[in-house]
């Protein structure tokens, strides 16, 4: 298995990924047409020429950024995967200056076992807010927001 940036060619399969996960209310869906504007913040992890997890990393402010968009295929959850996603963003974020790392998330147990802080969501900026306000789910969505320090910052 590998981590590397996610190419064009893969948007079909990330798509494929957060939309099964999105109709078990695990996370948001994201539309195709998205998902081609934004792959330039996706990473995947392959495993025999197959897309089996991904996750984003979108640049919120100056010093703060979200992980986003974070799926391991379900034959596949529970190896470290999703664990090993969320690192190579972490060290994306830090090679472009980011000192401070978000996430929003139905599952806070996860982000909590890589060194991820519960945080109230109003320490967030407001700029972070533009996908909520759009979300079926806003006001209540029962997601818990949850920020990391990267080291070296």
């Amino acid at each position: 298995m590998r981590i590397r940036q996610a190419k064009v060619s893969d948007v079909g399969r990330i798509h494929e990924l957060i939309n099964e996960h999105a109709a078990q209310g695990k996370l948001l869906p994201r539309p195709l047409s998205e998902l081609y504007e934004k792959i330039q913040m996706f990473a995947v992890a392959e495993e025999k020429d197959r897309v089996i997890a991904c996750g984003a990393l979108q640049v919120s402010w100056e010093d703060l950024a979200e992980v986003r968009s974070l799926v391991v295929s379900k034959e596949r959850q529970g190896k470290g995967i999703g664990s090993k996603i969320v690192r190579h963003l972490e060290l994306q974020a830090k090679r472009l200056g980011i000192g401070r790392v978000f996430a929003l998330s139905f599952r806070p147990g996860f982000f909590k076992t890589i060194g991820y802080r519960v945080v109230k969501r109003e320490t967030l900026p407001h700029k972070v807010w533009r996908d909520c306000v759009r979300c079926p789910l806003f006001p209540d969505c029962g997601e818990t927001a949850l920020m990391k320090r990267i080291a070296g910052r």
